[in-house]
């Protein structure tokens, strides 16, 4: 057959394989993981945590938080979901989300989201002057309080949270329970009905 010598013909520019096979380098890059707030609307059934989980579960996502509760219509709940995956990882949960049925409405919130967390932090209650000094510098309030220990409740962002933590530590710390984070965009947008 006439034609150029397979070392003359034209090659794509680009890198290949042992094989020939073009390589992709979009394909190859490897991203590195950041955090991010999924907010979707659900509704309001049971079994409805236990499917976005096993969802999460089977992709192997890494969940670092998630809160659900009702929201102003009652047929409705919303789950805040804090996730930490390659950007790749983070498009896949979004759209495998928005496939569940239960499913009404997936967002990804902006950075400067207004973004709380709820703490209990049970201490020692040798101290409990000094401990209510400490909650106070942290506007926190004592909700329980005994002779062998005190209950502090604190309320804010990720990094007050972990601040009062580690203040507290010079209490003999007992116990301790966190929320997660609950999160809602700044300024007048909503999160409505997926079109």
């Amino acid at each position: 057959m006439p034609g150029p010598a397979p070392d003359e013909r034209m090659r794509p520019k680009g890198r290949r394989n042992t094989q020939g096979i073009r390589v992709d380098p979009e394909a190859e890059v490897t991203h590195e993981p950041r955090q991010a707030v999924l907010s979707a609307l659900v509704k309001h059934r049971p079994g409805v945590l236990s499917e976005v989980s096993a969802l999460f579960s089977r992709r192997q996502f890494n969940i670092e938080s998630l809160t659900v509760g009702p929201t102003v219509d009652e047929d409705t709940a919303r789950m805040t979901i804090l996730i930490e995956e390659p950007e790749p990882g983070i498009d896949q949960a979004k759209k495998q989300l928005r496939k569940l049925v239960p499913v009404i409405s997936v967002r990804e919130l902006e950075g400067e989201a207004v973004r709380r967390e709820l703490a209990l932090v049970k201490v020692s209650g040798e101290k409990p002057d000094d401990v209510n000094a400490v909650a106070d510098m942290y506007d926190g309030q004592a909700v329980d309080a005994s002779t062998d220990s005190v209950t502090v409740e604190i309320t804010g962002s990720k990094q007050k949270i972990d601040a009062a933590v580690e203040a507290f530590k010079q209490f003999d710390v007992q116990e301790i329970v966190r929320t997660g984070a609950a999160a809602l965009e700044r300024g007048p947008k909503t999160l409505e009905k997926d079109v």
